[in-house]
């Protein structure tokens, strides 16, 4: 066997490790980070250890890094505003018991908050609501389920909101304007198709849980929660901004409004006690960031692109040129969808860059920066996901803080998610075909 088809090999059993992370007890991060370096290894020994191989590697970290150090800033920015309860200020304003009224209230939110944060932390954020508004097992569950659906539809149209959208932007395969406007209306009605035929089927109120009277050590004032929460939202919305009119790498815009937010709580704590600036201030938030998930970016980005370096992945694209024609729409459509509900099985991350890896941006056409390819790729991966509970990071979460059982998820949720997916995705192509 030769050393060409044993780095697919490895790259494969390395995907089902992921893939089975919790039957296997290995996090996934451990199984991304070996797979990523024993094929560029193989790389480098069927290449006979040329200094090409080093240069080609080079190359990728620094697209690489990018992708990382944005994730590290957004994630630090999101932690210190929860670790300010900077979202209660949006939360707390949520009186209504009405199942229906509740269900829309929650699942708009929900899309909202995942475009300017991400929709992993919104997922959490809103199971956390959920909690302190249902009281009822199966009612809680159903709207976590549609938390899932509407923070992966949130995610898909905006640039900051979905980690396979990201990367795409910093990729320049989509810029930030052509995103929202082209794919906002596809990614609503993934979500609001689904509420509708739910809220036929709810009726009468929800019973709030009785809650504990909660002691904090720590009460923060309504004045430092809107001033973190406004800073840290405008801070993630200024990023787009920052690229279009500076043209540095998104990352740079980041760690700039990191950087304003970390001034800012330093200004607000400096007088006080240190219970209060240890919990407070960014230096602690640092240690709550998950560097777990960032390693796991690393890991599977360098896997992918050793297959795209030493050509597997260029292969595979003649391979879908030839049997589905990607030169044609209909083509483009049939593969963006494919790896849409593919991505409910496999992470969508390694499914994205293979897809990077597999088609270079070209001057016109499909495959051209906001070409047809990249806007519904964006869209398929982002939102195909919600198909399985364990098909996103926002599902995964979920299912872990709220013990959703699989089987349930599949009877009750996943049917609604692939109708929205589909009444998204068949907008979106009479949007472009025919308006």
């Amino acid at each position: 066997m030769s050393l060409y088809v044993i780095m697919v090999v490895v790259f494969v059993l390395g995907y089902l490790a992921i893939a089975l992370e919790h039957p296997l007890k290995v996090d996934k991060a451990a199984s991304a980070l070996i797979t990523g370096v024993i094929t560029w290894a193989l790389y480098a020994i069927m290449e006979h250890f040329s200094h090409d191989v080093e240069g080609h590697l080079l190359h990728h970290l620094s697209e690489i890094a990018s992708i990382l150090f944005f994730l590290m800033g957004a994630m630090t920015i999101v932690e210190t505003v929860d670790a300010h309860e900077g979202f209660t200020v949006i939360t707390n304003k949520i009186k209504t018991t009405d199942r229906v009224k509740l269900l829309w209230i929650i699942a708009l939110i929900t899309f909202f908050f995942s475009a300017v944060l991400d929709n992993l932390t919104t997922s959490i954020v809103m199971v956390s609501l959920i909690r302190k508004l249902i009281a009822s097992k199966n009612t809680k569950w159903l709207f976590a389920g549609v938390v899932v659906v509407a923070a992966n539809a949130g995610g898909a149209w905006s640039p900051i909101g979905d980690v396979t959208t990201t990367m795409l932007w910093i990729g320049n395969q989509i810029t930030a304007g052509s995103i929202i406007v082209n794919i906002f209306l596809a990614s609503l009605i993934c979500m609001v198709v689904p509420l509708i035929i739910l809220s036929f089927r709810l009726k009468g109120n929800v019973v709030r849980p009785h809650l504990k009277e909660e002691h904090h050590e720590i009460v923060i004032p309504e004045r430092e929660k809107k001033i973190v929460f406004f800073t840290g939202v405008l801070g993630l919305l200024f990023v787009p901004v920052f690229k279009t009119v500076t043209h540095l790498p998104p990352f740079m815009g980041m760690m700039l409004s990191l950087g304003v937010l970390w001034v800012i709580t330093e200004l607000m704590h400096h007088n006080k006690e240190w219970k209060y600036r240890s919990r407070l201030q960014v230096l602690y938030v640092l240690r709550k960031v998950d560097i777990s998930s960032v390693l796991f970016f690393l890991g599977i980005l360098l896997a992918v692109s050793s297959l795209q370096s030493a050509g597997q992945l260029g292969q595979m694209a003649n391979f879908l040129d030839t049997t589905v024609g990607t030169q044609e729409a209909s083509g483009v459509y049939i593969v963006s969808m494919f790896i849409g509900l593919l991505s409910a099985i496999v992470d969508n991350v390694p499914l994205v860059a293979a897809a990077m890896g597999m088609y270079p941006i070209a001057e016109a056409g499909f495959f051209a920066t906001d070409g047809l390819f990249w806007e519904f790729l964006a869209y398929c991966a982002g939102t195909g996901g919600s198909a399985l509970i364990i098909g996103s990071a926002a599902g995964v979460a979920v299912m872990g803080i709220e013990r959703i059982d699989f089987i349930w998820y599949l009877k009750k949720v996943s049917l609604l998610a692939i109708i929205g997916y589909f009444a998204g995705a068949v907008w979106y192509i009479i949007e472009q075909s025919v308006l």
